[in-house]
């Protein structure tokens, strides 16, 4: 390791153990808020720029969401659980061990990957019509899907060095890679779909295209050493240790993410059984929401690493200070998205549906209903992050499958049979509420951890007012 190398990493660690944590933590998530919305943004791209095809053609992207989310699944509970463990060897200075993980990671990434893309080729017409695509809109998506599936295995990759990028400490490395390839698509998308006239399956080729580019930025400081970590073939050892550490953690992701699959599943054929107007309302109206939800998934990811190195480096003081800015940030900041989505929900749905008053009436109420819980959402996320930084495997999969999970779809079956369309855009918000309901008795709990560990060390005083956020 050379000097330069050993003063970034020194300074890194200074930072997460030394500096104020409000900065820390901010300067930790403004990259991720950034990369996030910079996703949402692309995403959004999509569905308006396809839009213009009919709502057909809308309800398609919707559908092709639910592909996206199985990619996530394996992806995102191999990279929340080796960012985890990632920050919790770094602050206790185990660097060789943090390599091994993410290199375990990487590959059991992208072999996850090309598990789907091979099975999603081979039964793409069944796929779809799994996912929820109707006989009118089944032709759409199968265009869609048909390059993002190549891209499956980079996509998976991303991510995980996304994910650990975070947890080193380099959050605008994650930020750039993420960024760029957001806004190659929001320019080739046009590019694509109308100027060579692709249609549907140019809005798939641009997104495959921007997913390759993110790929190759995120991968650059592993492969050039600019990052702390590094990802190696030779580094690649799968012991119970590593595997034990990234799924217990990673399962709640894992779930969060399969019960989301499910969920959107579930909803999009209850929708579609009514109209695709319906249908494509509600899906972008998700697309919308993906905004304030990328804020407040990128303030968390900002939260986790800090108070997983913390926990690490039995800074337990920190651990609970960095909650309660958490927290309290994360209330307020909801509140103040909720107001303004909520007042206007009616303008931006009109921006992708100017010639179908259902699916304008559908997407508005599905955008105000879920800005009233946005608040008790964010507020359950910061809990859900505390838990997937300190270890706390059951308590993160607890929280991170109980929004689209148990608290999800016991309800959402009898909301669409006694109220119909209502019903089926109001689910998400009640359900929101709903997680409450679990999140209090938890984070208590944690509390009680987070001060029992710091008496056992010798800490003098409370760390953690025992009635305080």
């Amino acid at each position: 390791m050379t000097d330069a190398e050993r003063q970034r990493q020194e300074h890194r660690k200074n930072m997460m153990l030394v500096d104020p944590l409000p900065r820390v933590i901010t300067k930790m998530a403004v990259p991720s808020i950034i990369s996030f919305l910079i996703t949402s943004i692309y995403n959004l791209a999509d569905t308006y720029f396809v839009s213009s095809l009919g709502t057909e053609a809308t309800a398609a992207v919707s559908v092709n969401a639910s592909l996206d989310q199985i990619l996530m699944m394996a992806g995102s509970m191999l990279a929340v659980g080796a960012a985890s463990y990632i920050s919790r060897l770094l602050g206790a200075r185990r660097e060789e061990k943090a390599n091994q993980v993410i290199s375990v990671a990487f590959f059991l990434a992208m072999g996850f990957g090309a598990v789907v893309m091979v099975l999603g080729v081979a039964f793409m017409a069944p796929m779809v019509r799994l996912l929820g695509a109707t006989a009118t809109c089944e032709g759409y998506a199968m265009d869609y899907a048909a390059y993002v599936l190549l891209v499956a295995p980079f996509m998976a990759a991303n991510f995980v060095m996304n994910q650990c990028l975070r947890a080193e400490g380099s959050a605008m490395l994650s930020m750039i890679g993420m960024g760029f390839g957001g806004i190659l698509n929001c320019f080739l998308d046009p590019i694509f779909i109308f100027t060579l006239g692709l249609g549907v399956r140019g809005a798939s080729m641009a997104t495959a295209i921007s997913k390759l580019v993110s790929f190759a930025i995120l991968v650059f400081p592993y492969l050039t050493r600019r990052s702390l970590l590094r990802v190696s073939i030779r580094c690649f050892k799968p012991t119970a240790d590593i595997l034990g550490q990234i799924v217990s953690v990673g399962s709640s992701s894992l779930f969060r993410n399969g019960l989301a699959v499910i969920s959107a599943i579930v909803l999009n054929n209850i929708a579609g059984g009514i109209s695709d107007s319906l249908l494509a309302g509600i899906g972008v109206s998700t697309k919308i929401m993906m905004f304030p939800f990328g804020i407040i998934l990128g303030f968390g990811t900002g939260f986790q690493p800090v108070a997983g190195f913390n926990w690490g480096a039995k800074r337990y003081d920190r651990v609970a200070e960095s909650y309660r800015f958490a927290a309290r940030t994360a209330i307020i900041g909801a509140a103040v998205m909720g107001a303004a989505l909520a007042v206007f929900a009616g303008p931006l749905i009109l921006l992708f549906a100017k010639a179908d008053p259902a699916m304008q009436e559908a997407g508005t109420l599905c955008i105000r209903l879920q800005s009233i819980a946005l608040p008790v959402h964010s507020w359950v996320a910061v809990v859900n992050m505390l838990c997937a930084g300190l270890g706390n495997a059951k308590g993160a999969v607890l929280l991170s499958t109980a929004r689209q999970g148990t608290c999800f779809l016991p309800i959402v079956y009898p909301m669409a049979l006694l109220w119909g369309s209502l019903g089926v855009v109001s689910v998400q918000a009640v359900a929101d509420v709903l997680t409450l309901l679990l999140a209090a008795p938890l984070i208590r709990k944690v509390k009680r951890q987070i001060r029992a560990a710091a008496l056992e060390q010798g800490a003098q005083g409370d760390v953690l007012p025992a009635e305080g956020r």
